[in-house]
């Protein structure tokens, strides 16, 4: 039940169901949306819940099922149940298609059986009349006409409409060729008048022609005259066209009678049509607001995680600077029956209130809500708001004496499931007495266990709050350094309405301010700047925890990370140990074999100098095998941070390539890497120390690291599977050192796909000068999916 009648218009139902309504495709699915109100039958509720949240995975899982349109079915049911009625050829179409379609989402469900229960059940008892097809079938065909065959008398009237046209066609055209060739025709070629082929002839040739003039031109030099065989010709085409017209309207008498017996299966499919069309419309709702189903409970309260105000998010998105509505989370269960929310003007109050409302709203009449999906909805038998002004001249009510009869009825009528909003309590006359007033309906609210959301500036009413269980004060968040409101709700403790500091900043004169505050008396200047300070220290607070929250949350990744990171290494120690152990194993195993077999031999051979000598030497290749290479560390190469000159030693950053500085021109260098000479940027080269530069050179010449270069570099790279950004860079390192090792030609595999990696690529390559062409691989052998590089 709700109160009063305007609750719906207050809280912006009405606007929502017009949201809603825009997604029917029927009139039918459009007068289901207009007569939707609040229930409170928890399967009910359920129902239509799961039925939205159904259709909304179809839609959103983009699966086959198409309801493009359909008709009101109902209409020509009635009128078909009138004896001697008949359907024309537009209404029995109509019903065609609309069949269509019920059988098309019948099967579609069909093939998936116990996918949608809750939807199934729309058509679990619905018989299947695929009969009516086809009798429709037999008279029309796929455009919605008659066929020609429908008949046999109407094969036979057509078949001679046929003959007949071509006969008068061939007739006139033998006429207008003898009159143009006799001079009697006006410029002009044959035309039509009243229906019938008419030749346009000179009026001085009138008489030269037997037949019927129909017309004459406005000069009256041209008459339109229709000769006189295809005059009688064409007046049996007609009487033929009254016989085809009565033929119609018989089969379409006969079809309607066959279709009589069938008008109460055609009224089962009208409602399901009607329920289908219904249940789409608000699962295109529930996806344009990013609406979810929440548990739904049967006890009367609420627990809304991330609720956003559906009007107020879809007229945000509409701007052209969208802004982003700040999600509400907000509690109401038997320990906190009541939240009574204070805060600034414009601090979004009234918003958290009339979300709360309307939320529960929509959900009672079987809506999805904009909530997070882990959010907890009950059921509420009344729904009492006391919104907006009242007054009324006609009933000789003031502002406050509207606001005192919808507290008079609150009081009188509700109960534990009653769900009360109430917006500015206890304002529109002397603080002095509405104060009070507020306070004890605001007690004998909480005494009958009402639920429910007020918004209050009264200081008394947050005292009252504080001390009373069932009772809980929440604020509105306000950013009191930027002078702007957060929007956020606080549960826990009453805010200031920070009136002194928005005047302030809108510049209101100081004597004014100071003035007030004298007249407004220590007592409430104090508690309103401890309310100030205290919402500033709290949400400090919150700041702190969340940051230290989020500190927490990435020591505990880490720690586990490292957890995983021991683990491994231990078990892959434990492997590697196990391993070497039987690795040694096998090397002295296999040392005993050859120390014994060599021991043997000597003594077959009678210690002969030169035999022991040979079995000698095979015995050190055999140790020698088993030898670990102690590799020597690489020096560590010492750098000059001093201005380079030519003749200085640098080294490539990223390798271990040295050379000798020629010239210096601005940023660029060229440099001696060995026999080649090449020009490299001077933030690509660090300076070689002098005392090192001899060492280090004749360590490792260029010729030897280029040769190795050489031999190891592929004059090909595959690129398939990367981003943009990271073939690029993979791109440039590879052609650098195919540039700096003088390769003609290379050959880079980047696929085919959507081509916007080739492009990519080949984009990138043109800025190199060094290239000369392009050229994509053979058909064969790849195609456009790989790209030949050839360099000047």
């Amino acid at each position: 039940m709700l109160y009063p009648e305007n609750c719906e218009e207050r809280l912006g139902f009405n606007e929502v169901r017009q949201l809603v309504r825009k997604h029917c495709l029927s009139t039918m699915g459009q007068n289901l949306v207009d007569k939707m109100q609040v229930m409170a039958k928890f399967d009910q509720i359920d129902k239509f819940l799961r039925q939205t949240k159904e259709f909304k995975s179809i839609l959103e899982n983009q699966e086959p099922l198409q309801i493009n349109a359909f008709f009101d079915i109902k209409t020509l049911a009635d009128k078909i149940r009138v004896e001697g009625s008949y359907l024309v050829e537009e209404e029995l179409f109509k019903i065609y298609t609309s069949l269509q379609t019920v059988f098309a989402v019948i099967r579609f469900f069909d093939e998936r059986k116990e996918l949608y229960p809750s939807l199934e059940a729309l058509f679990e008892h619905l018989p299947i009349e695929r009969d009516i097809l086809k009798k429709i079938e037999t008279v029309l065909d796929a455009k919605g006409k008659i066929k020609p065959n429908a008949s046999k008398e109407l094969f036979e009237i057509t078949t001679a409409i046929a003959k007949g046209e071509q006969e008068v066609r061939r007739k006139m055209d033998a006429i207008y060729k003898n009159a143009v060739a006799s001079n009697w025709v006006a410029d002009g070629s044959l035309t039509v008048r009243d229906g019938r082929i008419c030749i346009p002839i000179l009026a001085e040739n009138k008489r030269k022609l037997k037949g019927f003039i129909h017309d004459e031109s406005a000069s009256g030099q041209t008459v339109y005259l229709e000769p006189e065989e295809v005059f009688t010709l064409n007046n049996k085409l007609r009487d033929l066209e009254f016989d085809k017209r009565r033929e119609i309207i018989r089969i379409l008498i006969a079809t309607t009678d066959e279709l009589r017996p069938y008008t109460p299966i055609l009224l089962s499919y009208h409602s399901f049509l009607t329920k289908l069309d219904f249940v789409r419309a608000k699962a295109l709702f529930a996806i344009q607001v990013g609406a979810q189903m929440p548990t739904l409970l049967k006890e009367p309260k609420t627990r809304l995680i991330n609720a956003r105000h559906p009007l107020l998010q879809l007229s945000f998105a509409n701007e052209q600077n969208a802004k982003s509505v700040v999600p509400l989370n907000i509690h109401i269960d038997d320990g906190m029956r009541i939240l009574l929310v204070s805060g600034p003007n414009a601090g979004g109050k009234s918003v958290c209130m009339k979300t709360v409302g309307l939320l529960q709203m929509m959900l009672q009449t079987g809506l999805l809500v904009p909530v997070d999906e882990h959010s907890e909805m009950g059921i509420f038998n009344q729904i009492f708001a006391d919104i907006g002004d009242d007054q009324s001249i006609e009933s000789d009510l003031s502002t406050y004496s509207a606001h005192l009869n919808k507290m008079r009825y609150f009081v009188a009528h509700a109960n534990p499931k009653t769900l009360v909003l109430i917006d500015e309590f206890g304002t529109g006359t002397d603080p002095q007495f509405g104060g009070p007033m507020a306070e004890a309906v605001l007690e004998v609210l909480n005494k009958k266990k009402v639920r429910g959301v007020i918004t209050t500036h009264y200081s008394n009413l947050k005292l009252f709050a504080g001390d009373t269980e069932g009772l809980e004060n929440a604020s509105m968040l306000f950013d009191n350094s930027k002078m702007k409101p957060l929007y956020i709700l606080d549960i826990g403790k009453p805010g200031s309405s920070y009136a002194f500091e928005i005047a302030q900043n809108i510049g209101l004169q100081k004597e004014v301010l100071e003035l007030a505050k004298d007249k407004i008396g220590t007592n409430q200047n104090s508690i309103d700047s401890l309310l100030v300070n205290l919402e500033k220290e709290k949400r400090q607070v919150h700041e702190t925890k969340v940051k230290l929250s989020n500190q927490q949350n990435r020591l505990n990744q880490l720690l586990a990370e490292n957890e995983k990171q021991k683990a491994y290494l231990e078990e892959n120690k434990r492997t590697l140990v196990k391993e070497a152990k039987l690795e040694a194993q096998h090397i002295i195993r296999d040392a005993n074999k050859l120390v014994e077999n060599t021991i043997a031999q000597i003594k077959q051979q009678q210690a002969d100098k030169e035999a022991t000598r040979q079995i000698r030497q095979n015995l050190q290749k055999g140790l020698a095998k088993n030898e670990i290479k102690i590799e020597e560390p690489k020096p560590v190469v010492e750098f000059d941070d001093s201005e380079l000159e030519v003749g200085d030693w640098i080294q490539l950053v990223g390798t271990e390539n040295t050379g000798q500085v020629l010239e210096i021109n601005k940023n660029n260098l060229v440099v001696a890497l060995g026999d080649l000479r090449s020009v490299v940027k001077r933030n690509r080269v660090q300076k070689i120390s002098n005392r090192q530069v001899k060492k280090l050179v004749q360590r490792s010449s260029y010729t030897s690291s280029l040769n190795d270069a050489v031999s190891s570099f592929k004059a090909e790279l595959d690129l398939r599977g990367m981003r943009g950004e990271v073939a690029l860079q993979e791109l440039e390192n590879y052609m650098d050192k195919a540039i700096m090792l003088g390769f003609p030609s290379i050959k880079i595999i980047h696929g085919k796909g959507d081509g916007i990696l080739r492009k990519l690529i080949r984009t990138h390559l043109k800025g190199y000068k060094q290239v000369d062409r392009m050229e994509d691989e053979h058909l064969d052998r790849g195609g456009d999916g790989i790209t030949y590089v050839y360099m000047k």
